[in-house]
């Protein structure tokens, strides 16, 4: 596992919220944490490809996706070195070391080269992480810019509700906010203003009525 100098604060704020909650995480957030699954359905990884995850966590999406797709390599990505003792177990308990690797990092800016000695990735995947991440922004034009050409960024997380009841939302953002996550509203209009600026494709899907949203950028050859 490598690790690079952090910005303190976030990291510790991340350790801090999750050095406990990291033990149920999984069994918790299955039943309010939509898409992932389709997410990592929907990579479509090439052969002997490359996939990176930002905020990869306990590591539960990462696994499913080395089940899912066989024949390629991962990387993970975590500012909580909590987190990263959790997924190193999990991955180590699937007997997926020699294909998972996992580096201590800040999403939004990242040096892929020196964390993994890899970059280039043929598919970046975040979910519900940008959330999470101060400056989200900049971590989806750090993800943009660690894909090869013709590579695809995919990204679910929490939408606005659009088509839930009104107290359902304001209960929703109530729970998230205990855990330091805030919906990003303008997260279609962030990924379309960055597909335009790279020449790259855009697919957007709202889930469950605007519970979750999931979208696609996919870089030109």
């Amino acid at each position: 596992m490598s690790t690079t100098e952090l910005p303190a604060s976030h990291a510790e704020l991340m350790d801090g919220v999750y050095r406990w909650q990291r033990h149920i995480y999984d069994l918790t957030r299955k039943y309010y944490l939509l898409g992932r699954d389709r997410l990592i359905d929907g990579l479509d990884v090439p052969a002997g490809g490359t996939v990176l995850e930002l905020g990869c966590g306990t590591g539960r999406n990462i696994v499913l996706a080395a089940r899912r797709y066989p024949d390629a390599r991962f990387f993970g990505l975590d500012i909580s070195a909590e987190m990263l003792e959790t997924a190193g177990a999990a991955i180590a308990r699937e007997g997926l070391v020699d294909r998972v690797t996992l580096a201590q990092g800040d999403a939004t800016a990242f040096d892929a080269r020196a964390l993994f000695g890899h970059s280039g990735f043929d598919r970046v995947f975040v979910s519900y992480s940008l959330s999470m991440i101060p400056g989200w922004e900049k971590t989806v034009s750090a993800a943009l810019a660690a894909l090869a050409p013709s590579g695809s960024l995919h990204v679910v997380d929490f939408g606005q509700q659009e088509g839930l009841p009104r107290w359902f939302r304001a209960m929703l953002r109530g729970w998230l906010r205990k855990f330091h996550v805030a919906p990003r509203s303008t997260l279609r209009e962030v990924l379309e203003s960055e597909s335009r600026r790279t020449g790259a494709s855009f697919r957007f899907r709202t889930l469950y009525r605007g519970y979750a949203w999931l979208g696609v950028v996919g870089l030109p050859r």
